[in-house]
């Protein structure tokens, strides 16, 4: 059926009911979560799921909203935001179907309902309401059409890549390397399309929030290799985790932070180099060692290299033994502030050696000797008897989160 442009008072109408869907009572979008929950048990009973339905409600109630204080009683584009296409990618991993989107409908009824509330505030007019209602009923029900056209696509597209294309493929083949089987390195090759020769760097790129476009992470894989200067091979290991490698030991570490300091929930645990499957294999568990070492010590750091967390992750395994160790080696000193801890720690990175720690500080050597004559006095024990576990001690403190 042909669009017919509304009225000039419906289209009035029209906006001043979009402008209060685009600020909805918090009472509205409760009722509009308990609904579609209860209407699909299954999306109920998985916490992260539920959680991408109820952004996704609240993305394209807001999206309709805002097309039609642009252009009231216009057509509404598809959304196909990141929320709804969050939701294809959550439905497709957990090998769910369209089927689910059922919900969908609930939510629209829902929103139906408020909204002949809202029109029947804003006029008694008959022939108003009777347009007014006509034109947001087809509004809507093509709008959500659309949308949920668009996201049985992308989960078919999801579905083929996880079952038929090359991610399943490629996790299959990876997780044989990874417990050693018996696979030809041609035929792993192959099925990879990524040399197992030469060096490899592993990584692993998670976000730690839940609510995050994971689109994210694929991008911060393309950063990694670019960093590198290589093409990346990138494995999904879950919904918000990716396992990288790169063929190659020169990462610029410097350039990935430039790329991902716009993506503030994604987070690098890197390996070290090593040669051949054997590498492969050790520089992936190394990124895994370092991944679980930053998420036992919530460490504010955003990437974290193996090498430099080797000795922290070893000593952390146990947090409880960590923190007394850290207490009972820093004293006064653990609490007494960031900038006197770095002074220390340089000071003992250097071999002790105060002009060239107070050059690596861009201080003055008065300067540090005088902030090292603070920390001798809150130490337990003088720094120059216990440098080594003052320094390893402040090392884990680095690395942890206050």
């Amino acid at each position: 059926m042909p669009w017919k442009r509304p009225s000039e008072p419906v289209r009035e109408l029209i906006r001043q009911c979009a402008q209060i869907t685009v600020n909805p009572r918090a009472e509205w979008l409760d009722e509009l979560d308990a609904e579609v929950l209860a209407a699909s048990p299954q999306i109920a009973a998985d916490p992260e799921l539920a959680a991408a339905v109820s952004r996704s409600n609240r993305a394209n109630m807001y999206f309709w909203g805002a097309a039609n204080v642009r252009d009231p009683g216009a057509p509404v584009p598809p959304n196909t935001g990141p929320e709804p296409m969050n939701i294809a990618r959550e439905v497709a991993r957990r090998g769910l179907t369209a089927f689910t989107l059922d919900a969908y409908r609930v939510g629209e009824a829902v929103a139906w309902r408020r909204l002949m509330e809202i029109a029947f505030e804003l006029t008694s007019d008959p022939a108003e309401l009777h347009e007014l209602l006509d034109v947001c009923s087809r509004s809507i029900s093509a709008y959500i059409d659309a949308t949920l056209a668009g996201i049985a696509a992308q989960i078919d597209q999801e579905l083929d890549d996880l079952t038929r294309g090359t991610h399943a493929e490629r996790r299959e083949t990876v997780a044989l390397i990874l417990d050693g089987a018996p696979i030809t390195r041609k035929r792993a090759e192959a099925r990879l399309g990524y040399a197992l020769t030469g060096p490899h760097t592993a990584a692993v790129i998670w976000s730690d929030d839940p609510g995050a476009d994971m689109a994210r992470l694929d991008a911060a894989a393309e950063a990694l290799g670019h960093a590198a200067g290589v093409r990346p091979l990138t494995v999904f290991a879950s919904t918000a985790t990716r396992w990288v490698w790169i063929p190659s030991g020169s990462l610029d570490v410097a350039l990935l932070r430039n790329s991902i300091a716009a993506m503030p929930d994604v987070r690098v645990a890197i390996g070290p180099t090593a040669d051949g499957i054997d590498g492969f294999r050790r520089s992936h568990f190394d990124a895994i060692t370092t991944q679980q070492m930053m998420a036992r010590l919530h460490s504010p750091h955003r990437i974290a290299q193996f090498a430099d967390v080797e000795l922290v992750a070893l000593l952390t395994a146990d947090p409880d033994r960590a923190g007394e160790f850290v207490r009972h080696t820093l004293g006064d000193l653990e609490t007494a502030g960031s900038e006197l801890q770095e002074f220390v720690r340089i000071f003992v990175d250097e071999q002790c050696n105060a002009s060239r720690a107070a050059a690596r500080l861009y201080t003055h050597r008065n300067t540090l000797l005088r902030r090292l004559a603070r920390a001798d006095e809150l130490l337990p024990r003088p720094l120059a008897e216990n440098s080594v576990n003052v320094a390893v001690a402040l090392d884990v403190l680095r690395w942890r989160g206050r």
